[in-house]
């Protein structure tokens, strides 16, 4: 697009100098390499998942236990997403990325020397969970908040997809070196990819569009980013006291609990293993939950798309509703192989995986104005509290009962009940939530309508 700074020649004069070189805003960049950033930190957790079975086979832990490791790597996820997102108020995406990414590679190269189920939750668990928690969707709401007026739910979509999908896609490959070299050799390559993308971030993520005197993109004028002399863990729970005695707040939120239940808890952490105990290899199972990433890709993409055009409420309603239906029937369709109607849920499910984020995004900027993006932050640690319970949940369910029908039933009936809080949501004017912009005795609020 054509770029329009204006100079002031003069005292009192004003002329506008018009670059008519068209090129490609830097939004673009800025969000190309944070889509590399968020597939990569989904590959780095979609490593549990196949190493449930390994872990479980050679150490004898039981799946309940591993799985606790994947709970607090999930919980840890979310919580520390509104953090994050102060933080990177505070000092920077770059550096709170680059650091991130270096916690993950810690994490994943350290459990190699492990012997006790309590190391796999400090380093899978803690560190892992803390790295890829500092670039979960918060991250998402923090690029698509400072750099897009225009588009905004379309890269929203787009980034959410990649982030998503890019768990789903490195399974098979995750699969084959665990079946191939053992899951020692997954970890490692893990740490050194997360290693392998830190001097991209350092290199190419931009902070703000104002730093290269350019409006963002769609935006009519260079809008300089408030000042944040402030505490980020204050700001970050100032957020979340100010939201929380509001109605939307607590619908967006129990919505998006559900909606972490029933997909990196439950379908994320065990469709896997529970493929495995219909007799399906794992390599197959990781290969459909793949597909499923595949699908998402297209389904977030439109999912954002319609974001931008159609009622954020009547999205969500519609999402949850048909996740549930098809999770009700999914027990159902397990068998040793791949039939068609598992390959129809498949493409269903992955279509609807993560097509909720856009419209929750939206919904937390309408409501929130300027602490959207933080205050999505801890909408997004519901999500991950919800999937945390549902990962113990249903390992505990397969120990006690020997399969994981139930966990699939009570998943369904949970996302019809989310369909029913996405509805109760009322459109209405943005609800006022402080943000302190100046520290000291005169504190400065900013909102939004």
């Amino acid at each position: 697009m054509a770029f329009r700074p204006l100079v002031v020649r003069g005292p009192a004069v004003e002329t506008r100098i018009v670059n008519r070189t068209r090129r490609l805003h830097p939004a673009w960049l800025v969000a190309a390499v944070a889509f590399v950033a968020l597939v990569g930190a989904a590959g780095f957790r979609a490593t549990p998942s196949v190493l449930l079975h390994p872990l479980h086979a050679e150490f004898g832990w039981p799946l309940a236990t591993v799985s606790a490791a994947v709970s607090v790597n999930l919980l840890l996820y979310g919580l520390t997403a509104p953090f994050a997102a102060a933080l990177m108020d505070r000092f920077g995406v770059r550096r709170v990325v680059a650091g991130a990414l270096a916690l993950v590679a810690a994490g994943s190269g350290l459990t190699v020397f492990m012997t006790a189920s309590w190391q796999l939750i400090l380093c899978w668990g803690v560190l892992v969970g803390l790295g890829t928690g500092s670039m979960a969707l918060a991250f998402v709401a923090t690029v698509t908040g400072r750099w897009f007026v225009r588009r905004r739910g379309l890269v929203t979509g787009v980034l959410t997809a990649g982030g998503a999908a890019g768990q789903l896609v490195f399974l098979p490959l995750l699969a084959v070196l665990v079946r191939d070299h053992g899951w020692r050799t997954a970890a490692l390559v893990v740490a050194g990819a997360a290693l392998a993308v830190v001097p991209l971030v350092a290199w190419l993520l931009r902070e703000h569009p104002a730093d290269l005197g350019l409006p963002a993109y769609g935006a009519a004028e260079v809008v300089p980013p408030a000042p944040t002399t402030g505490g980020a863990a204050s700001r970050a729970v100032g957020a979340l006291a100010s939201a929380a005695r509001t109605r939307p707040f607590w619908l967006l939120a129990g919505g998006f609990a559900i909606c972490g239940a029933t997909t990196n808890g439950l379908v994320g952490t065990h469709f896997v293993p529970a493929a495995h105990d219909h007799g399906m290899p794992e390599t197959t199972a990781a290969g459909l939950l793949a597909l499923v990433g595949l699908f998402d890709i297209v389904g977030t993409i439109a999912s954002g798309w319609l974001t931008d055009r159609v009622d954020s409420r009547l999205l969500l309603g519609a999402y949850y509703a048909l996740r549930g239906g098809s999770l009700l029937v999914l027990p159902g369709l397990f068998a040793g192989t791949a039939e068609p109607s598992m390959l129809v849920f498949i493409i269903f499910y992955g279509l609807d995986w993560v097509a909720t984020v856009p419209p929750t995004v939206a919904l937390c900027r309408e409501y929130f104005g300027a602490a959207g993006a933080v205050v999505f932050g801890w909408v997004f640690a519901a999500h991950q509290f919800g999937a945390a319970v549902a990962a113990t949940g249903a390992g505990l369910v397969r120990d006690r009962l020997g399969d994981y029908a139930l966990a699939w039933y009570v998943a369904g009936a949970l996302s019809i009940g989310a369909a029913g809080l996405s509805l109760l949501l009322r459109r209405r004017e943005p609800v006022p939530v402080p943000v302190p912009v100046v520290a000291g005795p005169a504190r400065a609020w900013s909102y939004r309508g």
